[in-house]
């Protein structure tokens, strides 16, 4: 049997020491979702917001097995705790998990030089503006594949507008790169950054994500930066980012 915890904090020490923004918005309640294996003491525990997934406490079958109502796509980025979790997840998915490595940042909070990121947000060529992201903005991401998950993990505008920030460079009235939140945690954000396939390599996601980086901290909030991949690790790392570590993720087809 399966829970869907109506308090995160039941499932907190499971989790505990585990410093990922994501899980922290399901413990705290915020965003995404905690399902346990009993409804008051439970030994294992996933987190689920969005298209990841986090594993704790005892390796659970019934858990790896179990899609909430809220995934609606066949793709899930499953994360797991121990190699306990990590064995169970490829052996009951199989062909179906696909192991990669993922690059943690140090979360801390006074590493950046605002000046540098002011530097590089005032460096935008003329042919381009950037925008804070608006209600108009906010349909134009959700109306492309590539910039969806800018805005995706919001139910609507207004949830985005309360509890989400970003920016957006524009070009011929055409967004073409961004930096939002895919999250919201009590003490920051998770960023989300993407460019258009046609307009990489121009330092357009730098920009952005500067911009959005200078806002998060004009706000009080934890600007957070996980890696996809090498080349995301280094545009965190020009940002200010430190490296922390690599960790393991499954990604999932036809979850």
């Amino acid at each position: 049997m399966i829970y869907k915890a109506t308090d995160g904090q039941l499932a907190a020490p499971l989790f505990a020491d585990w410093a990922e923004t994501l899980i922290w918005s399901c413990v705290q309640g915020v965003m995404g979702s905690i399902y346990t294996n009993a409804p008051v003491h439970p030994t294992a525990a996933m987190a689920v917001l969005g298209d990841f997934t986090f594993f704790a406490g005892e390796a659970d079958r019934a858990l790896i097995s179990h899609k909430p109502d809220c995934c609606t796509t066949d793709f899930m980025i499953m994360i797991p705790q121990n190699q306990a979790w990590l064995h169970l997840i490829t052996d009951y998915y199989g062909q179906r998990a696909n192991l990669v490595s993922r690059y943690a940042t140090k979360k801390e909070t006074s590493v950046f030089d605002t000046a540098k990121l002011q530097e590089a947000v005032s460096s935008l060529s003329s042919e381009y503006e950037i925008r804070t992201i608006d209600e108009r903005l906010y349909h134009m991401c959700q109306s492309s594949p590539w910039s969806a998950d800018l805005v995706s993990q919001f139910r609507d505008y207004e949830h985005y507008r309360s509890m989400g920030l970003g920016a957006v460079i524009c070009h011929q009235n055409s967004i073409v790169s961004g930096a939002s939140s895919y999250a919201r945690y009590r003490d920051g954000i998770e960023i989300e950054i993407d460019t258009r396939k046609d307009c990489r390599r121009r330092g357009l996601a730098y920009v952005c994500g500067a911009s959005l980086i200078l806002e998060c901290l004009r706000r009080g909030l934890y600007p957070s930066w996980d890696a996809q991949n090498r080349a995301s690790l280094d545009l965190a790392q020009k940002l200010g980012y430190h490296y922390s570590h690599t960790y393991t993720a499954v990604e999932i087809q036809g979850y």
